[in-house]
């Protein structure tokens, strides 16, 4: 295993010229589905989604791109140890200037040049192991939702052009998250260095359109306050451009909220209910409800379907909140 660690740390540390630089990684490439074995048959319907010019022109000048962040899944390099599954994983925190609208530029600190950064995904029992490098010009972590070591907690601080590996056990199954725990955490978060991480149980759920939508604020004038919100990183982007889904499908939402300096952020679905997992720690719901409050880092699976086509809004049901940017369009067609 340390021979392993070292090879992964020695991994694009040449040119830095500093023992401990950052590994030189790019976005790592979503593995094919097929190979995992919690992957939707054939049978479930994924909608096309058919981008709109307005569409295309804002992932372009903004440099996020919700799509991705919708239903794209980062399974990382997988290999057998001692006969076990083994999933490596290489983040990056990087600085990048998003634009969220035609008048406001932001400096995010990010992870993968992705605000939010992947989602990672393992099933129960799995040996994560995560190559980190700081590339983004302050000391930065990432910190684990879910059970580890001490050692492996993330609450150190790592040095920009440093590099350090994480490694533990995937454990418990359910929805958790990643994100920076370098003071002030609320910043560090608020600018973008969070993701969602996803441990599958060791029985599958059923087959469901799976799709993620985590909600976070912008601090656009540095006050403490968020001044935007967003799904997925771009404020008011799913009203411009809606999701599509299948009508008589199961639908999965992965749903987090992410933001900072407000203590609670509702979620609502207009015209449905649907079930609550909370956690994702359970395999039976726990309620069924159209509205649900969530503090900040609180998430859970939400399961519904829909009976009707047409265009559907989910949003908080702080309506400030929803109309600064957090808010969003369902398209459920035949």
């Amino acid at each position: 295993m340390d021979r392993q660690r070292r090879k992964i740390l020695a991994l694009g540390l040449a040119g830095m010229g500093v023992i401990g630089g950052a590994i030189a990684c790019s976005p790592i490439a979503f593995l094919d589905r097929k190979n995992e074995p919690n992957n939707p048959p054939k049978k479930i319907v994924i909608p096309p989604m058919q981008l709109n010019d307005a569409s295309q022109e804002r992932i372009k000048s903004s440099g996020l791109d919700p799509i991705a962040a919708l239903r794209e899944f980062d399974y990382g390099k997988v290999s057998q140890e001692n006969g076990r599954t083994v999933r490596e994983f290489q983040l990056t925190a990087k600085t990048k200037t998003v634009k969220l609208n035609a008048a406001t530029d932001f400096i995010t600190w990010n992870v993968n040049d992705r605000v939010p950064g992947p989602t990672l995904r393992a099933t129960a029992g799995d040996r994560v192991r995560i190559a980190f490098a700081n590339q983004a010009g302050h000391s930065h972590s990432l910190h684990f939702h879910g059970e580890h070591a001490a050692a492996m907690d993330g609450v150190k601080p790592i040095r920009h052009g440093a590099a350090t590996i994480y490694e533990f056990d995937a454990l418990p199954y359910g929805v958790h998250l990643y994100h920076c725990h370098v003071e002030p955490v609320a910043r560090h978060i608020g600018k973008g260095l969070y993701g969602m991480f996803i441990i599958d149980p060791p029985t599958p759920r059923p087959p469901a359109d799976e799709i993620v939508l985590i909600m976070a604020g912008y601090d656009t004038n540095g006050d403490g306050r968020n001044e935007m919100y967003a799904f997925n990183g771009l404020p008011h982007f799913y009203m411009q451009q809606p999701i599509a889904v299948q009508q008589n499908q199961l639908l999965r939402l992965y749903v987090l909220n992410m933001i900072e300096f407000d203590p609670v952020a509702t979620f609502h679905v207009h015209a449905n209910m649907f079930q609550v997992y909370r956690t994702g720690r359970s395999m039976t719901p726990s309620e069924e409800t159209d509205v649900i409050t969530m503090g900040t880092a609180e998430r859970h699976i939400l399961e519904l379907t829909y009976r009707f086509t047409g265009k559907y809004m989910f949003h908080p049901h702080q309506d400030a909140i929803a109309e600064a940017g957090c808010m969003g369009l369902f398209n459920v067609i035949t």
